[in-house]
């Protein structure tokens, strides 16, 4: 989910860029907007599904560590 955040944010930064001289700004918000909604939706289902499944892995990996 990180990897498509920064995807989204190198998105954005090239739409910036294009759009420097343009007048169409309001492009960049609508873009925003859905990064958002996306980053959320996909926060909701990953959490609906640790705590269904109940199988995150998180001791697994603490124990490896120690």
């Amino acid at each position: 989910m990180l990897s498509l955040e920064f995807i989204n944010l190198f998105i954005f930064i090239i739409i910036y860029i294009l759009l420097w001289v343009s007048c169409e700004k309001y492009i960049l918000i609508y873009f925003l907007t859905i990064c958002v909604c996306e980053g959320a939706l996909g926060l909701s289902v990953l959490v609906s599904l640790v705590r269904s499944r109940g199988r995150d892995y998180l001791q697994r990996v603490m124990f490896l560590k120690c």
